[in-house]
């Protein structure tokens, strides 16, 4: 993972917007987020992440096969961010593209690593999660400005014994529900003009209200779903990783899952909604802190823009990284 060395608290948005801590607090779970540098763009934040995750497998870059970067907030439209980071990795042997699939982009990349291993396309697929949303947040609105941060996360899928590894992954969409989380111009239905960045159309516009009931319901079918498929009952789970979005909605999703505070990782108060790098930062945390190791029993759900949602069921397979791994493999700052 990667997480850039700023941090934004919500004393901080006092200064720009109408709000408090103790109204970003009560409503979300937020106390502060990153925020990328001006000379840092998302193919910088990724590549970072990505070393790291390579380091922490023992795999080269040039023996990468495929690289899946979800994201919504690429560098440029043109080429793609994973072209670009994988020039700047050195991972020549790799097809590389996009995955635009807002907050459920690591799942839909977990499904489509699982699907290219499975169906002998590729042996090493890395997934990577990066969103520089500070880009395209509007720090005039109070609604949408406190939930946002910038990071990036990563995770390499390889073959793994039969039985284990990903059980299940469940990808959802409904176009109906596009307008509930949109940027509305910048590209060919509302290209850039002087009118549309005069109306701030370049920014996230968000309808809560209307996402809270169906984040937390697809969530909890997804997650039961993927439970079923993998033969579980959903309290066999160790460790569920939900999207950091609200922690309302977390709290939501884990009642209606019937899971203990204690299965469920949050992360959201020190880092904000950072959409599709959300959850595998999570992971990442939790692998460094040992508590998914070897045969932990592990939960993934999310939902996003488009309307996309969710899950995935895993039994872990890689070994505990040794201190002097982790140490290698870096935690934070710039350095790889």
């Amino acid at each position: 993972m990667y997480v850039p060395d700023r941090v934004l608290t919500n004393r901080d948005l006092e200064q720009l917007v109408d709000t408090s801590d103790e109204w970003i607090v009560e409503r979300t779970g937020i106390r502060e987020r990153r925020i990328a540098a001006p000379d840092q763009a998302s193919s910088d934040l990724a590549l970072i992440a990505a070393q790291r995750a390579l380091a922490m497998a023992k795999v080269d870059a040039k023996d990468v096969d495929q690289i899946v970067l979800a994201t919504t907030t690429p560098d440029r439209i043109l080429p793609s961010c994973a072209c670009t980071m994988q020039r700047k990795l050195g991972a020549t042997k790799a097809a590389a593209y996009d995955m635009f699939a807002a907050c459920t982009g690591f799942i839909f990349g977990m499904g489509l690593a699982r699907g290219l291993i499975g169906g002998g396309v590729a042996e090493t697929v890395l997934v990577v999660g990066v969103e520089t949303l500070s880009r395209i947040v509007d720090y005039g609105d109070r609604n949408t400005c406190v939930l946002f941060g910038d990071g990036a996360g990563a995770a390499v899928f390889q073959a793994c014994e039969h039985g284990l590894g990903i059980h299940a992954v469940d990808m959802r969409s409904d176009g109906e529900l596009g307008e509930v989380l949109e940027v509305p111009a910048g590209i060919s239905r509302n290209p850039a003009s002087e009118r549309t960045v005069a109306g701030r159309e370049h920014f996230i516009r968000m309808q809560g209200k209307k996402l809270f009931p169906f984040a937390v319901r697809s969530m909890e079918h997804s997650t039961r779903h993927c439970c079923e498929l993998a033969g579980w009952a959903a309290d066999d789970v160790d460790v569920f990783v939900p999207h950091q979005a609200n922690l309302r909605i977390i709290d939501g999703v884990r009642e209606r899952l019937g899971l203990s505070p204690e299965k469920v990782y949050v992360n959201i108060d020190r880092f904000g909604n950072t959409s599709s790098a959300s959850i595998p930062v999570a992971l990442d945390e939790l692998v460094r802190a040992r508590r998914v190791t070897p045969g932990s029993k592990v939960a993934f759900a999310a939902f996003g823009g488009g309307a996309t949602w969710g899950a995935s069921t895993m039994t872990w397979t890689a070994p505990v990284p040794e201190p002097a791994e982790l140490a290698a493999a870096g935690a934070t700052g710039r350095a790889s």
